[in-house]
């Protein structure tokens, strides 16, 4: 599957909105350079995190490609996921708050992670809760 393609296989309808790009299991491992049970390990340890594809009938696994940085997971994000968790936050409710543009962080929170504001994001994320 190319990137372009990649981008029409969205994981919840109202993510598609927010999520401008989606990667495969496969084409995660490929971007980080490493195997596909080294990305599932990854997931499980929440350092990651995928959405069931609303697509396609496979219940493919997607993962917003903003999540990358290069070759490597984005910094903080893990963390960040940690603090959703705890929050009670599933993976769709942690993407669509991820990329859900915040007044308090002057843009997405993922955009916030990237520009190494990761403290500031989980500081917000802690005060969340439903």
């Amino acid at each position: 599957m190319s990137q372009s393609d990649s981008t029409t296989h969205a994981a919840a309808p109202d993510l598609d909105a927010l999520v401008r790009e989606w990667l495969t299991i496969p084409e995660v491992a490929e971007r980080l350079h490493v195997s596909v049970s080294k990305v599932r390990q990854l997931l499980r340890d929440g350092e990651l995190v995928a959405v069931p594809s609303a697509r396609d009938d496979r219940e493919a696994l997607l993962v917003p490609a903003a999540f990358l940085d290069g070759d490597h997971v984005l910094r903080g994000l893990g963390s960040t996921l940690t603090v959703l968790h705890d929050q009670g936050y599933d993976a769709v409710e942690a993407v669509r708050w991820l990329f859900t543009p915040d007044e308090a962080l002057d843009g997405t929170p993922i955009a916030a992670l990237a520009h190494g504001r990761g403290r500031l994001v989980r500081r917000h994320a802690q005060v969340l809760g439903f």
